[in-house]
């Protein structure tokens, strides 16, 4: 596929889609005080350049797969929100009828296979996805993300050499944040350059800042171009951060205020918005309006959400052993 022109429409849509995702995890956050939502909880706040260039680079057909800060990947390839917030609440009305919560989140429809609470346990399967596609002769590419944290596990190792023996279709994607829940990445190997893992498998590999998302999607559109003409998988090491803890229960000991507001002053929504300003390409009332009609939004998942019923104790027994037990999942 050519590559796409990044105009004022690209920008607006990220502005607005931006903004959506990260007042959609402080509502969250908000509920999860509340107890209305339970469990864990792991918030995207920061990273969401990395979603909006990875998203645009996408066609139709392609997969996306990654681990458990996963709520509003689904709501990028185009899930209805609310569906989202619905399953946050464990509500009968969300994407997994309830079941799955914060950390599983599915799409399949919409090409997006999860949310895996098994740290690293998602790489393997994005590879699996991209073996399926490159059998059954499509030319669909897998996005296969994980955190700095992840790519330390053997599961990454035994994918990597696979899918470069096979030259699969899938690009995989280290979001690294700086930190694998509290342990910064210089303490957890000798090296920083998390990239250059895939030299070691003769995989192409690259970082890029991910807090920029022109420079996101040049990167992802690039290597999954090269995974489209049947050359392989490509290692991107997209540097981003995230502002919130690790999840809801993390203190945030292990960094200092400073650090976090020198990354502030990067923030992609901030810089998106800096942009449309420069451009003059909307004026203040109509940033106003996309702030309010993000506000309206998510004010409206809430209220489907807590509308929605709990799912009744029979569902405990559905969709166990085969997807025709569970027909939701397709509709």
């Amino acid at each position: 596929m050519a590559k796409k022109r990044v105009t004022k429409a690209t920008y607006m849509k990220w502005y607005e889609d931006m903004l959506f995702w990260r007042k959609f995890e402080d509502m969250s956050a908000a509920l999860y005080i509340q107890q209305k939502i339970r469990g864990f909880l792991h918030l995207y706040n920061g990273q969401e350049a990395v979603l909006a260039g990875s998203a645009y680079a996408m066609q139709e057909g392609d997969n996306m797969i990654t681990a458990y800060r996963n709520h509003v990947q689904p709501i990028a390839l185009g899930e209805d929100p609310r569906r989202i917030m619905a399953e946050l609440m464990g509500k009968v009305t969300g994407t997994s009828r309830g079941k799955g919560g914060s950390m599983h989140m599915f799409s399949p429809d919409k090409g997006f296979w999860g949310g895996h609470g098994i740290v690293g346990g998602q790489i393997p399967l994005g590879a699996g996805l991209a073996f399926a596609d490159k059998y059954n002769g499509k030319k669909n590419v897998t996005l296969t993300y994980m955190g700095d944290g992840a790519i330390r596990q053997g599961s990454w190792h035994e994918t990597a050499n696979l899918a470069m023996l096979w030259k699969l279709p899938v690009v995989f994607c280290v979001e690294n944040n700086g930190y694998a829940m509290g342990t910064s990445v210089e303490r957890t190997a000798n090296h920083t350059d998390i990239y250059k893992l895939g030299l070691g498998y003769d995989m192409p590999c690259r970082a890029v800042d991910g807090m920029d998302p022109v420079a996101v999607y040049d990167a992802v559109h690039e290597a999954m171009e090269r995974a489209r003409k049947g050359d392989g998988p490509t290692l991107l090491e997209i540097r981003t951060y995230r502002y919130k803890g690790h999840s809801m229960s993390d203190p945030q000991k292990y960094r200092t205020k400073e650090e976090v507001a020198e990354y502030q002053e990067k923030d992609p929504i901030t810089l998106c918005l800096n942009k449309i300003k420069e451009e003059k390409w909307a004026t203040d009332e109509e940033i106003a309006a996309i702030d309010a009609r993000v506000k309206d939004l998510v004010a409206e998942c809430v209220q489907f959400a807590e509308e929605s019923d709990f799912p009744d104790p029979s569902e405990l027994y559905q969709g166990v052993y085969a997807q025709e037990d569970y027909p939701f999942i397709t509709e």
